[in-house]
């Protein structure tokens, strides 16, 4: 399939697709006599992991280690499972913040038109964007 339908198919941009064959972290596709990129189901399934982690706030070199440790089977167990543990607890630290500025915009929607309410929601932690009532 060319670079339109494989975006298509991803989600991602063509653009991207073009910047992630540059950073290497999707292998470059190949070329149709005409000179078009062409791109497997493999490649589209590559394309569909890189998107989805990056839309959970995956870095780069994140998503890079993660694919790295699918590509290659002979890692060792325990390194694939230390990997695994530490985006785990990351995930669960960005789910609590998330959960914390949830509760926070629920708390401001249900008091809304309460005259008591502070006018303006304090930014309790700027690096992570979380609303709190006071």
């Amino acid at each position: 399939m060319h670079i339109g339908e494989a975006a298509k198919a991803s989600g991602l941009s063509t653009r991207m697709i073009r910047y992630y064959e540059r950073i290497d972290l999707i292998s470059s596709s190949g070329r149709s006599p005409t000179g078009y990129r062409v791109y497997q189901e493999s490649d589209v399934q590559v394309m569909r992991v890189i998107h989805h982690a990056r839309d959970l706030g995956f870095s780069l070199e994140q998503v890079r280690t993660l694919l790295a440790l699918w590509r290659d089977r002979t890692q060792p167990d325990r390194q694939v499972r230390a990997i695994a543990q530490g985006y785990l607890e990351a995930l669960q630290a960005r789910i609590a913040v998330l959960q914390d500025t949830r509760d926070a915009l629920m708390y401001l929607a249900e008091h809304y038109d309460d005259p008591g309410r502070p006018q303006t929601p304090v930014v309790a932690d700027p690096a992570a964007s979380v609303l709190v009532h006071s």
